[in-house]
């Protein structure tokens, strides 16, 4: 039996529950309630964010992926609502970027992959980034190279290195995104990575690796032997 969220338990009320217990104390559903604040006639706004979490797999990430065009088709979701969930989650999604960017020092293909999972991993387009470093390894700058198609994308070698001056970078990363999800390098990728590769000798910046994202993994050339 449908019962609206005023005649709940105080404890078990989104908002009150929020000031009572801490942020913490709330599911997934019942933040996501707060955000859009009401339900339907026949639904309360934990059970209607409880639907539409049960949609995504019980995934934020997965949730994440929604548009709002996508999020209004639930039923006690309007424009409003559903802007205001998107706009959460891509909060969210910033914030893990930005701490995982914060002047890291690369260590691990595991590194990098934790750095740009967040901004290609998802995507359904490839595109290619290039983190550049210090002499300490760490990371000073980024930069998106170039944006494509769901196939492949054309990098300019020139532009590569001349953000590696500009930056004062000793040494660069490659990546890129595979919308596929494959995670294997395709003879394209080989040879681009050769070319850099070579320019980097004649220009005294080391290229230390280049990794291929997806959503859930990554590819090292480094680890895989082949670089």
């Amino acid at each position: 039996m449908y019962t609206p969220i005023n005649q709940w338990a105080e404890d078990d009320r989104p908002r009150e529950k929020f000031l009572l217990k801490g942020k913490s104390s709330l599911s997934d559903s019942e933040l996501l309630a707060i955000l859009i604040g009401s339900g339907s006639r026949n639904e309360s706004a934990v059970q209607l964010c409880q639907r539409i979490l049960a949609s995504a797999n019980n995934n934020l990430n997965e949730l994440g992926k929604l548009s709002a065009k996508q999020l209004i088709e639930f039923k006690g979701i309007g424009e409003a609502k559903a802007i205001s969930i998107a706009a959460a989650l891509e909060l969210g999604r910033r914030r893990r970027l930005e701490d995982a960017f914060e002047h890291k020092k690369i260590t691990s293909s595991k590194a990098v992959f934790e750095i740009m999972q967040p901004i290609i991993g998802e995507l359904m387009h490839e595109e290619f980034w290039v983190l550049y470093l210090n002499n300490a390894n760490k990371v000073i700058h980024k930069a998106q190279l170039s944006k494509g198609g769901m196939t492949g994308t054309i990098v300019d070698v020139r532009v590569v290195f001349k953000i590696a001056f500009e930056q004062n970078a000793t040494s660069i990363v490659l990546t890129h995104n595979h919308p596929s999800g494959k995670l294997y390098a395709s003879e394209s990728d080989k040879k681009l990575t050769e070319k850099i590769k070579m320019a980097g000798r004649q220009l005294d910046v080391i290229v230390l690796d280049h990794i291929i994202i997806t959503e859930t993994g990554y590819y090292s050339f480094q680890d895989d032997g082949i670089f």
